[in-house]
Protein backbone atom coordinates (compact mmCIF):
# COMPACT_ATOMS: atom_id res chain seq x y z
CA UNK A 1 0.00 0.00 0.00
CA UNK A 2 1.45 3.31 -1.06
CA UNK A 3 1.44 6.32 1.22
CA UNK A 4 -1.77 8.37 0.89
CA UNK A 5 -3.36 5.91 -1.61
CA UNK A 6 -5.32 2.69 -1.33
CA UNK A 7 -4.16 -0.69 -2.59
CA UNK A 8 -4.11 -1.42 -6.30
CA UNK A 9 -7.48 -2.68 -7.61
CA UNK A 10 -6.56 -6.35 -8.07
CA UNK A 11 -8.25 -9.62 -7.09
CA UNK A 12 -5.34 -10.43 -4.80
CA UNK A 13 -5.68 -7.15 -2.91
CA UNK A 14 -9.44 -7.66 -2.68
CA UNK A 15 -8.90 -11.07 -1.06
CA UNK A 16 -6.31 -9.52 1.26
CA UNK A 17 -8.81 -6.88 2.37
CA UNK A 18 -11.45 -9.55 2.96
CA UNK A 19 -9.04 -11.41 5.25
CA UNK A 20 -8.09 -8.22 7.10
CA UNK A 21 -11.75 -7.35 7.64
CA UNK A 22 -12.36 -10.82 9.05
CA UNK A 23 -9.46 -10.37 11.48
CA UNK A 24 -10.76 -6.91 12.45
CA UNK A 25 -14.22 -8.35 13.11
CA UNK A 26 -12.79 -11.16 15.25
CA UNK A 27 -10.51 -8.77 17.12
CA UNK A 28 -13.38 -6.37 17.77
CA UNK A 29 -15.55 -9.20 19.12
CA UNK A 30 -12.77 -10.36 21.44
CA UNK A 31 -12.14 -6.83 22.70
CA UNK A 32 -15.84 -6.29 23.30
CA UNK A 33 -16.00 -9.46 25.41
CA UNK A 34 -12.92 -8.32 27.32
CA UNK A 35 -14.50 -4.91 27.88
CA UNK A 36 -17.70 -6.52 29.18
CA UNK A 37 -15.68 -8.72 31.56
CA UNK A 38 -13.74 -5.70 32.83
CA UNK A 39 -16.95 -3.74 33.40
CA UNK A 40 -18.46 -6.68 35.30
CA UNK A 41 -15.35 -6.98 37.47
CA UNK A 42 -15.35 -3.26 38.16
CA UNK A 43 -18.99 -3.36 39.25
CA UNK A 44 -18.23 -6.37 41.47
CA UNK A 45 -15.48 -4.44 43.25
CA UNK A 46 -17.20 -1.05 43.27
CA UNK A 47 -19.51 -1.61 46.26
CA UNK A 48 -16.86 -3.07 48.63
CA UNK A 49 -14.46 -0.31 47.57
CA UNK A 50 -17.08 2.36 48.25
CA UNK A 51 -17.82 0.87 51.68
CA UNK A 52 -14.08 0.75 52.48
CA UNK A 53 -13.67 4.39 51.48
CA UNK A 54 -16.59 5.36 53.74
CA UNK A 55 -14.96 3.52 56.66
CA UNK A 56 -11.63 5.22 55.96
CA UNK A 57 -13.25 8.65 55.77
CA UNK A 58 -15.14 8.06 59.02
CA UNK A 59 -12.02 6.86 60.84
CA UNK A 60 -9.99 9.80 59.49
CA UNK A 61 -12.72 12.21 60.60
CA UNK A 62 -12.27 10.84 64.12
CA UNK A 63 -8.48 10.49 64.13
CA UNK A 64 -7.46 13.97 63.01
CA UNK A 65 -9.50 15.92 65.59
CA UNK A 66 -8.03 13.60 68.23
CA UNK A 67 -4.57 14.43 66.91
CA UNK A 68 -5.28 18.16 67.31
CA UNK A 69 -6.38 17.54 70.88
CA UNK A 70 -3.26 15.48 71.59
CA UNK A 71 -1.03 18.21 70.14
CA UNK A 72 -2.70 20.77 72.37
CA UNK A 73 -1.59 18.96 75.55
CA UNK A 74 2.14 18.06 75.36
CA UNK A 75 2.74 19.92 72.10
CA UNK A 76 4.43 18.63 68.98
CA UNK A 77 7.77 17.94 70.69
CA UNK A 78 6.19 16.07 73.59
CA UNK A 79 3.93 14.03 71.32
CA UNK A 80 6.85 13.17 69.06
CA UNK A 81 8.83 11.99 72.10
CA UNK A 82 5.94 9.69 73.04
CA UNK A 83 5.98 8.23 69.52
CA UNK A 84 9.68 7.33 69.72
CA UNK A 85 11.01 4.85 68.73
CA UNK A 86 9.29 4.31 65.42
CA UNK A 87 8.67 0.85 64.01
CA UNK A 88 8.90 -0.74 60.60
CA UNK A 89 5.82 -2.32 59.09
CA UNK A 90 6.92 -5.13 56.80
CA UNK A 91 4.30 -6.43 54.38
CA UNK A 92 4.50 -9.32 51.91
CA UNK A 93 3.66 -8.47 48.32
CA UNK A 94 3.56 -10.72 45.27
CA UNK A 95 2.92 -10.14 41.59
CA UNK A 96 -0.38 -11.43 40.25
CA UNK A 97 -2.58 -11.16 37.17
CA UNK A 98 -6.28 -10.41 36.86
CA UNK A 99 -7.76 -10.70 33.36
CA UNK A 100 -4.22 -10.61 32.03
CA UNK A 101 -3.49 -7.36 33.88
CA UNK A 102 -0.38 -7.40 36.07
CA UNK A 103 -1.10 -6.26 39.64
CA UNK A 104 0.69 -6.31 42.97
CA UNK A 105 -1.13 -8.19 45.71
CA UNK A 106 -0.56 -7.57 49.42
CA UNK A 107 -0.53 -11.04 50.97
CA UNK A 108 0.23 -10.45 54.63
CA UNK A 109 0.71 -7.56 56.98
CA UNK A 110 1.60 -7.43 60.66
CA UNK A 111 -0.99 -6.43 63.28
CA UNK A 112 -1.09 -2.65 63.51
CA UNK A 113 -3.07 -2.00 66.69
CA UNK A 114 -1.12 -2.48 69.91
CA UNK A 115 -1.72 -2.26 73.63
CA UNK A 116 0.08 0.24 75.84
CA UNK A 117 2.40 -2.53 76.94
CA UNK A 118 3.21 -3.43 73.34
CA UNK A 119 3.94 0.24 72.64
CA UNK A 120 6.35 0.26 75.60
CA UNK A 121 4.63 3.39 76.90
CA UNK A 122 4.03 3.63 80.67
CA UNK A 123 0.39 4.62 81.34
CA UNK A 124 1.25 7.69 83.48
CA UNK A 125 3.37 9.16 80.68
CA UNK A 126 0.61 9.31 78.08
CA UNK A 127 -2.68 11.17 78.28
CA UNK A 128 -6.02 9.52 77.40
CA UNK A 129 -6.29 11.77 74.32
CA UNK A 130 -2.85 10.74 73.08
CA UNK A 131 -3.67 7.07 73.66
CA UNK A 132 -6.97 7.45 71.79
CA UNK A 133 -5.17 9.24 68.96
CA UNK A 134 -2.65 6.42 68.65
CA UNK A 135 -5.40 3.81 68.53
CA UNK A 136 -7.39 5.80 65.95
CA UNK A 137 -4.43 6.16 63.60
CA UNK A 138 -3.49 2.50 64.01
CA UNK A 139 -7.05 1.58 63.02
CA UNK A 140 -6.86 4.01 60.08
CA UNK A 141 -3.60 2.43 58.94
CA UNK A 142 -5.19 -1.03 59.07
CA UNK A 143 -8.13 0.17 56.97
CA UNK A 144 -5.78 1.71 54.41
CA UNK A 145 -3.67 -1.44 54.11
CA UNK A 146 -6.75 -3.66 53.87
CA UNK A 147 -8.13 -1.47 51.07
CA UNK A 148 -4.81 -1.27 49.20
CA UNK A 149 -5.34 -4.43 47.12
CA UNK A 150 -8.81 -3.45 46.02
CA UNK A 151 -7.87 0.14 45.24
CA UNK A 152 -4.83 -0.89 43.18
CA UNK A 153 -6.89 -3.48 41.28
CA UNK A 154 -9.66 -0.95 40.60
CA UNK A 155 -7.13 1.50 39.21
CA UNK A 156 -5.53 -1.10 36.93
CA UNK A 157 -8.91 -2.38 35.77
CA UNK A 158 -10.06 1.17 34.98
CA UNK A 159 -6.86 1.77 32.97
CA UNK A 160 -7.35 -1.51 31.10
CA UNK A 161 -11.01 -0.68 30.42
CA UNK A 162 -10.07 2.73 29.03
CA UNK A 163 -7.36 1.19 26.85
CA UNK A 164 -9.69 -1.57 25.58
CA UNK A 165 -12.43 0.96 24.78
CA UNK A 166 -9.97 3.02 22.75
CA UNK A 167 -8.92 -0.10 20.83
CA UNK A 168 -12.54 -1.02 20.09
CA UNK A 169 -13.28 2.51 18.91
CA UNK A 170 -10.20 2.49 16.67
CA UNK A 171 -11.25 -0.77 15.03
CA UNK A 172 -14.93 0.17 14.71
CA UNK A 173 -14.67 3.83 13.77
CA UNK A 174 -11.40 4.11 11.87
CA UNK A 175 -9.76 0.89 10.68
CA UNK A 176 -12.95 -1.03 9.87
CA UNK A 177 -14.59 1.76 7.82
CA UNK A 178 -11.28 2.48 6.06
CA UNK A 179 -10.91 -1.16 4.98
CA UNK A 180 -14.60 -1.29 3.96
CA UNK A 181 -14.13 1.79 1.78
CA UNK A 182 -11.02 0.30 0.14
CA UNK A 183 -12.83 -2.97 -0.52
CA UNK A 184 -15.82 -1.16 -2.03
CA UNK A 185 -13.50 0.92 -4.25
CA UNK A 186 -11.67 -2.16 -5.55
CA UNK A 187 -14.96 -3.96 -6.21
CA UNK A 188 -16.30 -0.99 -8.19
CA UNK A 189 -13.12 -0.83 -10.26
CA UNK A 190 -13.13 -4.58 -10.93
CA UNK A 191 -16.85 -4.51 -11.83
CA UNK A 192 -16.23 -1.64 -14.27
CA UNK A 193 -13.33 -3.53 -15.82
CA UNK A 194 -15.49 -6.64 -16.15
CA UNK A 195 -18.29 -4.69 -17.83
CA UNK A 196 -15.82 -3.03 -20.21
CA UNK A 197 -14.30 -6.39 -21.02
CA UNK A 198 -17.75 -7.85 -21.60
CA UNK A 199 -18.71 -4.97 -23.94
CA UNK A 200 -15.40 -5.31 -25.80
CA UNK A 201 -16.00 -9.02 -26.28
CA UNK A 202 -19.52 -8.35 -27.55
CA UNK A 203 -18.18 -5.86 -30.10
CA UNK A 204 -15.57 -8.34 -31.29
CA UNK A 205 -18.20 -11.05 -31.69
CA UNK A 206 -20.51 -8.67 -33.57
CA UNK A 207 -17.69 -7.57 -35.87
CA UNK A 208 -16.79 -11.17 -36.54
CA UNK A 209 -20.38 -12.05 -37.30
CA UNK A 210 -20.70 -9.11 -39.75
CA UNK A 211 -17.47 -9.94 -41.61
Amino acid sequence: MTQGRGPAPTRQNLLGLEHRLERVAKGTALLRRKREALVAELFRLARPAANARISIAERAATAYPLLLGALAEPGYTGLRALAWPGRELLVEIQAAQVWGIPVSELLRRPPIRRTLAARATPPPSISPVAAATTTAFEELTELLLDAANREALLRRLAEALSRTSRQVNTLEQRLGPELEAQRAGIRRTLDEREREEHLRLQRLLRQKAES
